[in-house]
């Protein structure tokens, strides 16, 4: 819904367009077609192919664009240039993962919390399949399935207005983007360093146009992943605590994980030109991603009373435990979405509709762990400047038949949200310049429902031990440099304790409070209309407007005190709300010459609290007590509400390269944060308690995000051949953010997920059939939770810096051999408590390689 003049900017369209559509190059002798109104273009050795094409298109996005945006093109056989979604995208100016076993899968954009971004598929809100929060999970789209990904970080009034990070829009293939008959065919094979594994993919495309004069359309692609992850952590299972005027760890835990990741995905897309006034178009897109794990733990807990410091880096404890345990899980994530709608010329009018249902289910049949200890456990520890090691005094520790059955806590869950969303959009021209006058209205409907169920079993009577169920081990993790042992054998405790019931007691608090703490039941609806228009006045252009949204939600949960909960009980606590707001807001365009565009913003957007902290669950345990301890959700949290201010230059040298620079500032009302309050006094789930201690989600006053963006992009064709097949790119981002008004806390905190600096570069080379892609990116460190009281409780993640490679050779236009290669410098997730020399956790994951080939017409 876009009105597009600018001479240069079709110029670029053009150019790009016609290298697509003659297999990605333009040959010395060969011009678009003609066109009496534009200028005629010298293409002496104009070659866009692959990468470079996918770049330029990239580049007419960003140019043609009502506000600031950045975008990220597939490639001239369908594919982006990573795995995933999210990072393909973390490239951008001002955009970094948040990652998973080292992968990444939500995004932040220009330090704002993942669940702040609004992502649309085609255009409509996505489903999030996270039982505790509105965030999409990016790595379940194969990135092979998409044709384009938008990041838009100033709003325009037909935008949803839930989106204070921005929005990313997430395209899939139309035929007649292509206007051919087109397909791709790809198969890659790896290995991954840290255990030796080989994962494998596979994808196809195909898609075309036929009919009389053309007029449908089709494209069907599917893709493949097997993928068998390794990582080992270390990390500090408790606290830093202070012993002596010296800062000690609360013990060390060894994880290592072993994680199967399998991710299937389908795109059908249909589109009809019925009449020269009418076209019409069916979407549809389906992913599966599956994830089993085996989580392997050893871990040494000090007791804080037998706490010995020697110095500040080394000293002894006594009367600890050990332990070892293990978890296994199974987690399936299926997303559908299907749409559709049509655009209607009516005269000079434009009337678009759309119809969408969506929905995330993430079922895990199981999440089952397995624990057993050992007592009275003495021995010496190391301080590092970025890590430590424990050493237990003998070989106890790793003997299996002392070590005693501590839980077994299976548990099983689902979530699922479903979406239904339709909207329309008219457009009337205005004037012979280019305006245009555009209104519209849209619905959503969603619910979403969380359903949890665990046991809790103690080992009551028996003579089972750790070695009746073990058979097998770890020599050691981190290269060897920390010992690990037996592994508790999780099928061989299951057949023991299916064939031993009686030998164990149920938890009945544990039991209830992992059945009914984390049931929700919610219903949201959101109404919205707008009214904007594009006006241009020579080479500027002012798009005013105002959005309105009208919110109703519905919420239901369990309000329950452990002493009389049971698990049959039906949601007995609920709440609604329902409130209106408005979001006027105003972007400007200048055209200040061919090459050079000035944009300005000033808008509003709003975020709505995630679903955990609304459900108005209850959780009371040790009601009777002196210190009755309750854990709760806030229905009555308020959105949060954002006034945001924009600016920038972005200089354009045709549609090979730009130089762009922006500055922003938010100011964002009613930040959410968790908290604990001690010393409450009150009702409680329909119980009265004194001196109680109470978790929950709570507003804080304000917070305000600045920052400052660079992006450089360029083909160095000016220089010599064969070096004009360099092209270079950069972009850094400083962010600042503080937030204020927290309970219990004088001074000012960042934002969740908010890293100062982000940074990312690229060397590309493509000529001769050869390419090539060298990749770094950065972030700094970010917060990851807030203490409640004390600054030096609040856990960061630390910096990451992390290096690609990607190699390829066109053997001919048809067959292309690939090599990739990714985290090539071994980059570990790591966090800190307070101070870096505080280790929170280190995870590692080594590096990974494939080799493929791919074919495409």
């Amino acid at each position: 819904m876009r009105t597009l003049h600018r001479n240069a900017l079709f110029k670029a369209l053009v150019l790009s367009q016609c290298a697509l559509m003659t297999g990605g190059v333009l040959a010395q002798d060969e011009a678009p077609p003609s066109d009496p109104d534009r200028e005629t273009v010298d293409l002496e050795r104009l070659v866009v192919t692959g990468r470079r094409a996918a770049d330029r298109l990239a580049i007419d996005d960003k140019r043609g664009a009502d506000g600031q945006v950045d975008a990220i093109r597939a490639d001239d056989v369908g594919r982006l240039p990573d795995q995933n979604v999210a990072e393909a995208v973390r490239r951008l100016p001002g955009i970094t993962t948040v990652n998973d076993q080292g992968e990444g899968r939500y995004l932040a954009v220009r330090g704002i919390s993942p669940d702040l971004l609004n992502v649309t598929l085609n255009g409509q809100t996505a489903p999030a399949p996270e039982p505790d929060g509105r965030q999409v999970k990016l790595d379940d789209i194969p990135s092979a399935l998409i044709g384009a990904v938008t990041v838009a970080k100033t709003l325009t009034p037909d935008m949803d207005a839930n989106a204070i990070a921005g929005q990313v829009n997430i395209e899939t293939v139309s035929a007649f983007d292509r206007g051919r008959t087109f397909g791709s065919a790809r198969a890659a094979y790896g290995y991954y360093d840290l255990n030796g594994e080989h994962p494998y993919e596979y994808d196809a495309s195909l898609g075309g146009v036929f009919g009389a004069d053309d007029q449908f359309g089709a494209v069907v692609a599917f893709n493949r992943s097997d993928r068998r992850i390794g990582s080992q952590n270390i990390q500090n299972p408790g606290d830093w605590i202070e012993v002596d005027g010296h800062w000690v760890p609360e013990g060390l835990e060894l994880r290592q994980y072993d994680t199967h990741r399998r991710r299937t995905g389908a795109v059908a897309n249909f589109d009809w030109k019925a009449s020269d006034s009418a076209s019409l178009f069916l979407r549809f897109l389906y992913s599966r991603y599956q994830d089993s794990e085996t989580r392997d733990t050893f871990a040494v807990e000090f007791d804080d009373d037998a706490l010995f410091p020697a110095s500040a880096t080394e000293g002894s404890f006594a009367d600890a435990e050990a332990i070892r345990a293990i978890r296994t899980r199974e987690e399936t994530t299926s997303t559908f979405s299907a749409s559709t709608g049509g655009e209607f010329k009516l005269g000079d009018h434009t009337l678009n509709v759309e119809a969408t249902y969506s929905q995330a289910d993430k079922r895990d049949p199981h999440r089952d762990e397995w624990g057993f200890v050992q007592e009275d456990v003495s021995g010496s520890y190391t301080l590092g400047s970025r890590t430590y090691s424990v050493t237990p005094d003998g070989d106890a520790v790793y003997d299996p038949a002392l070590y005693e059955p501590d839980f077994y806590e299976p548990e099983s869950r689902r979530a699922v949200e479903d979406l239904y969303q339709v909207r329309a959009d008219y457009l009337i021209p205005i004037g012979s310049a280019g305006s245009d006058l555009q209104f519209g209205v849209k619905f959503i409907k969603r619910d979403k429902r969380n359903d949890e169920n665990g046991r809790a079993w103690e080992y009551d009577d028996g003579d089972l031990t750790m070695a009746d169920v073990s058979n097998a081990s770890i020599g050691g993790i981190f290269g060897g440099r920390y010992r690990f042992g037996p592994l508790v054998g999780g099928p061989l405790a299951d057949a023991y304790f299916g064939a031993n019931p009686s030998e164990f007691e149920e938890d009945e608090d544990g039991t209830l409070s992992a059945s009914l703490a984390a049931d929700y039941e919610i219903s949201e609806k959101i109404t919205s209309a707008y009214v904007m228009t594009r006006l241009w006045f020579g080479d500027l252009s002012v798009i005013p407007g105002v959005r309105m949204e009208r919110t109703v939600g519905d919420y239901s949960a369990h309000a329950f005190d452990l002493d009389e909960a049971s698990l049959d009980q039906a949601f007995n606590v609920h709440g609604s709300r329902s409130y209106t707001d408005w979001f006027p807001g105003v972007n400007v365009r200048w055209d200040v010459g061919e090459n050079l565009v000035l944009r300005a913003a000033a808008t509003r957007a709003i975020g709505r609290p995630n679903y955990e902290s609304l459900a108005p669950f209850v959780e009371i345990e040790g009601a009777n007590s002196a210190e009755p301890e309750v854990t709760m959700g806030n229905p009555e949290l308020e959105p949060l509400y954002s006034t945001n201010l924009d600016l920038s230059v972005e200089y354009y040298v045709g549609n090979r390269g730009l130089l762009a620079a922006a500055v922003f500032h938010k100011r964002i009302d009613n930040p959410i944060y968790e908290v604990t309050r001690t010393g409450q006094d009150g009702v409680f789930g329909g119980l009265e308690l004194t001196n109680a201690e109470v978790g929950t989600w709570t507003n804080a006053e304000r917070a305000t995000v600045s920052g400052v963006e660079f992006n450089a992009q360029y083909e160095l064709g000016f220089l010599p051949s064969p070096f004009d097949g360099f092209s270079v790119g950069a972009n850094l981002t400083f962010v600042d953010s503080e937030a204020e008004g927290l309970p219990e806390r004088t001074d000012k905190v960042p934002l969740l997920n908010q890293s100062d600096r982000v940074a990312s570069a690229q060397l590309s080379y493509e000529k001769y059939g050869f390419s090539a892609r060298l990749a770094y990116s950065y972030r700094s460190a970010a917060m990851l939770e807030v203490h409640e009281e004390d600054p030096e409780g609040d856990i960061y993640s630390d910096s990451l810096k992390q290096w690609d490679l990607r190699l390829g050779y066109a053997v001919n236009p048809r067959w292309t051999v690939f090599l990739e290669g990714s985290n090539l410098n071994d980059a570990a997730m790591r966090t800190y408590v307070g101070r870096r020399n505080r280790l929170g956790e280190r995870e590692i994951y080594g590096w990974s390689a494939r080799a493929g080939v791919q074919y495409s017409f």
